[in-house]
């Protein structure tokens, strides 16, 4: 059985500004007021032979949403940016140098009060408060459904419901999204 909830009327919404580095027109920062929706199919069980709870649904997708909200998203794993103020003995970094994304993990920032990145000849600098670093290769609408769907199997799998997938659809705007199926 499958169930759906439609972000828009369940108000699984969030507001960021983000940046597809090098595209010819989403090259620059601006934002977009998304909405998430969600299908689950699964098998019914339980006392109310649920296949999951709508409840647990929305709380999980809201909490992704609350941290993405009124936030820059940046994508650290991004082959065209180069992040500055990276301290990690491990990949021998000097804090004054760019370094290739390819390998960094959010920890790579934690004690970091900016984000400094360049792409190309543009150099960004943004307080960390104001950001959402993310473990993706771009900030799109196509990563961001995959990143939702990913954290939305892995809880409800440990939550104990039998979820054969989860499809997230992360919309930009009304008439366009992008969706990914966890299975």
């Amino acid at each position: 059985m499958k169930i759906v909830v439609n972000g828009i009327n369940a108000g699984l919404r969030f507001s960021s500004a983000h940046i597809i580095p090098v595209h010819s027109s989403c090259g620059f920062i601006h934002g977009h007021s998304y909405f998430v929706d969600v299908e689950i199919e699964g098998k019914r069980s339980g006392e109310y032979e649920f296949v999951v709870d709508f409840k647990d649904v929305k709380n999980v997708v809201r909490s992704i949403c609350k941290k993405l909200d009124h936030r820059v998203l940046i994508p650290i794993n991004n082959k065209n940016m180069m992040f500055k103020g990276i301290s990690n003995s491990e990949k021998n970094v000097d804090s004054e140098d760019y370094v290739d994304s390819s390998e960094l993990s959010v920890l790579d920032f934690c004690n970091n009060d900016y984000v400094e990145f360049s792409v190309g000849n543009k150099e960004y600098k943004f307080p960390m408060e104001d950001c959402v670093l993310l473990p993706l290769k771009h900030s799109s609408a196509e990563e961001l459904s995959q990143y939702f769907a990913n954290i939305v199997f892995e809880d409800l799998r440990k939550k104990g419901y039998e979820v054969d997938f989860v499809s997230v659809c992360v919309n930009e705007g009304i008439g366009q999204g992008a969706f990914f199926k966890r299975e």
